[in-house]
């Protein structure tokens, strides 16, 4: 019970402390015994000195003040203390992440001193040199706050308590659970738990259960367990449903009167043949002067999402959408993102689009803004539009297609059921698409000459059953169907933005979310080319000759086996794009202005362009930046968040997927990372990475070679470096940590597949450092790149 008293004579000795340490700030050169300092404080009676001296040896142990010899007192104006986020990368030792500070702080696992991974701390940096290491190291001397009050794990039951096994890989310790905290929590469970109590010393964190996911293991239990230990929602609450099913279906012709009419305008959506929410359609004219009018026309969500609602604080608090291999989580309830918002054929729906009359040459001769209507004729996936411009249904001007095909692009009639023989005729729009893909190689050459950086990332994608279990891998090929709705969509982004900010020629100008990337950094892109000249390849790292160098790899690299391994490289690289109301540009697209205009379903800055362009065709002032400099930074957040659960849930089923192969089976694969607790594999065949850890090279032992990023025998000499090609074993899947152990095939240390959870300790071996060398680095950047399940920069 919390005792008063106790609480008043705290903050009693808190104030004092605080005057004190104020005391030897103001006089700084100044050196102050025990004495000096009760007489400068008026203190005379025995108890109240006896509490000086105690506050002062407190001072001294946090390290504000210092002893010296003669065991007087002096402001510490030489230690340097600093404040970041704990990056905890291993069981032995931690990061800490500086803003805007160069290097990051090593912290041994000892020195965190209760501090977990996310939290944000003050750390007190060592004078370099002080351990015997060029290095920046440092000890936590306060947990300023913490990173995460819940945690997702797996709870293993005992008799009179239970422990939580995090799933965070991040988390090196289990959480200790009472018998009167587990709930209705079974052996084996997925659970989350609320941190009630953080590790201290040698006692461990303590949790009691909040929530019951389901068993351990199962596809559904899996997914919702990842985004939960991301902090993301797994369905809406019940009032944001309930407001979205109360919007009026119907479009009113006093909406319709107010808009520009595209109805009877050629239109259509290229999209996934699994998507649901359709959120850009183009539409196309051919115009007797020779050009072409092309609208790029977006789900107009601002008009059924108001400010100050529910809808539109749920939709802020997501900021996107989340993709993950078997689901998305959407930013908006289905009735929008799926219905209303969702550009479906057949159906008049409300847009906001942004028109463009444009030159057989691909130069945009004229512009137009505004709220629209149309009604799209057709829904295409990329398959279906791809078949069109390769030329196989190029000299009809319709195409016949089974019911059950579009059965749910046609708006349901009551009362009447398809037959599953009945054909429809579609038109197939090839002079529109022939001539769309020709205008979108032209604006694509016209980027890439100006310095746009082209990463073709390969995507990994999962053939599951109806329980989710992974049935297979393939890569996804992106062909001209897909680029062509890019540089669309990619025109549209760049256009808006140029069109706010040269709307006002005077300060203050307009203020605009834009969607910013900065040059990358030159260590990185030092390190990126002594990566790649292993492989063969040779990247320059002048600013002026990034994007040549780095298009001509991935054009270099494309099917090779090292493409996967590079091609990731490079976009972690570059530095990560991020919204901001400063237009600096966008470096990887060579946009001088860029904005985010076209994916309002799914992207929260999408909807805050929409409004931001329509205040000012309605002649707005410019807006006040601040307010809206914090709704991009949350956005660029949570986007962050969301890729690392997509992420999470990719590498979840390539593991299980490996879990399910033939034992024994031999991989081939090649080195990805090399750090001093063993060698990462990525597995060529499937794009999935495994760690060859040091212990189990059993044929000698392994110095570790920082510097030239390898390890190397003692004895027999043998060298292990990035990009060597190996064969591996798989060794163990640990589904729980989405990791998997490897062995190397010929080695004393090849061995057969375990299915108990994988070590969390670090090697025997020696190390010439102690910083492990980063897989391109440790925290994932990367530049603009598409939507994994859709198109991310359009």
């Amino acid at each position: 019970m919390i005792n008063p008293k106790q609480i008043k004579e705290q903050t009693f000795r808190d104030r004092i402390k605080g005057e004190i340490l104020e005391f030897f700030r103001l006089n700084e050169d100044t050196a102050w015994s025990l004495n000096q300092v009760h007489k400068a404080f008026a203190v005379r009676d025995r108890s109240t000195k006896t509490l000086y001296g105690e506050l002062l040896e407190d001072l001294h142990k946090n390290k504000k003040i210092i002893r010296q010899q003669n065991g007087s007192y002096i402001i510490d104006t030489v230690t340097q203390f600093v404040v970041g986020r704990v990056d905890h990368v291993n069981a032995r030792f931690a990061f800490i992440v500086v803003e805007d500070r160069e290097d990051d702080i090593w912290v041994n696992t000892r020195e965190l001193n209760g501090a977990v991974d996310g939290d944000t701390v003050k750390v007190l940096v060592f004078p370099k040199g002080k351990k015997g290491t060029t290095r920046a190291e440092g000890e936590v001397v306060e947990i300023i706050e913490r990173g995460r009050k819940e945690l997702v794990g797996t709870i293993e039951i005992l008799p009179n308590y239970a422990f939580v096994t995090p799933d965070a890989k991040k988390i090196f310790q289990d959480v200790f659970v009472s018998k009167y905290d587990i709930g209705d929590a079974q052996n084996g469970d997925k659970v989350i738990i609320k941190i009630m109590s953080w590790a201290e010393k040698e006692r461990k964190m303590e949790g009691q259960v909040i929530e019951v996911l389901g068993k351990a293991g199962e596809n559904n239990t899996e997914m919702h367990a990842i985004l939960a230990e991301f902090g993301l929602p797994i369905n809406f609450p019940k009032a944001i449903e309930d407001e979205a099913e109360a919007i009026p279906v119907k479009i009113s012709a006093t909406e319709i009167k107010k808009r520009r009419d595209f109805r009877e305008t050629t239109t259509f959506t290229i999209d996934p043949a699994d998507a649901k929410d359709f959120d850009d359609a183009l539409s196309f004219t051919f115009l007797e002067n020779g050009n072409y009018e092309i609208g790029v026309h977006i789900a107009d969500v601002t008009h059924y999402v108001l400010p100050e609602t529910n809808l539109e604080a749920e939709a802020f608090k997501r900021a996107t959408s989340v993709y993950l291999v078997d689901r998305v989580v959407p930013m908006l309830p289905e009735k929008l993102s799926n219905g209303l918002c969702s550009l479906r054929p057949n159906e008049d729906k409300l847009t906001f689009s942004a028109v463009f009359e444009i030159s057989p040459e691909a130069k945009v001769i004229g512009e137009w803004f505004g709220r629209t209507v149309i009604h799209s004729n057709r829904r295409f996936s990329y398959e279906e539009a791809q078949e069109v411009l390769d030329g196989e249904v190029i000299n009809a001007e319709t195409e016949e297609v089974k019911a059950t095909e579009i059965a749910e692009e046609e708006p349901k009639k009551k009362g009447r059921k398809k037959k599953t023989d009945e054909v429809a005729i579609l038109p197939n729009f090839s002079k529109e698409l022939l001539t769309l893909n020709q205008l979108a190689h032209k604006l694509r050459d016209e980027r890439f000459a100006k310095g746009a950086v082209n990463f073709e990332t390969v995507e990994v994608k999962f053939n599951l059953d109806e329980n989710g279990k992974p049935l297979g891998i393939y890569q996804k090929i992106r062909k001209d169907s897909h680029k062509l709705i890019e540089e669309f969509m990619l025109l549209a982004n760049k256009k808006v933005a140029e069109y706010v900010f040269n709307l006002r020629k005077t300060e203050p100008r307009n203020t605009m979310v834009y969607r910013t990337h900065d040059a990358p950094d030159p260590e990185k892109l030092k390190n990126f080319s002594t990566f790649a000249k292993r492989f063969g390849y040779n990247v320059q790292t002048e600013v002026s000759q990034i994007s040549t160098s780095f298009n001509a790899l991935m054009h270099d690299v494309e099917g090779k086996p090292e493409q996967n391994i590079l091609e990731n490289l490079a976009v972690r690289t570059m530095s990560k794009a991020k919204y901001s109301t400063d237009p600096v540009g966008h470096f990887g697209l060579a946009f001088p202005f860029y904005s985010h205009f076209t994916s309002p379903i799914r992207r929260y800055p999408d909807m805050m362009a929409h409004r931001m362009l329509q205040h000012y065709l309605d002649g707005g002032q410019p807006l006040e930046r601040a307010p809206w400099e914090a709704r991009c930074k949350h956005s660029s957040e949570m986007e962050k968040m969301a890729a690392e659960a997509e992420r999470a849930s990719i590498k979840y089923k390539q593991v299980e997927y490996m879990s399910l192969m033939e034992e024994g089976k031999v991989w081939e694969g090649i080195i990805s990372g090399v750090t001093e607790f063993g060698i990462f594999v990525e597995i060529t065949e499937t794009a999935s990475e495994g760690l060859i850890r040091m212990n189990d090279l059993k044929d000698d032992f392994y110095d570790y070679d920082r510097d030239n990023y390898r390890i190397v025998g003692q004895r027999n000499g043998r060298v292990f470096t990035f990009g060597d090609k190996l064969q591996v074993k798989v060794k163990e899947c640990n589904l729980g940590r989405r990791s998997m152990d490897l062995t190397l095939v010929g080695n004393d240390g090849d061995g057969k597949r375990k299915t108990k959870p994988s070590h969390r300790g670090d090697s025997r071996h020696k190390s010439k450092s102690s910083k492990s060398a980063p897989r391109g680095d440790r925290r994932s950047k990367g530049s603009e790149g598409r939507d994994r399940s859709k198109k991310r920069d359009r």
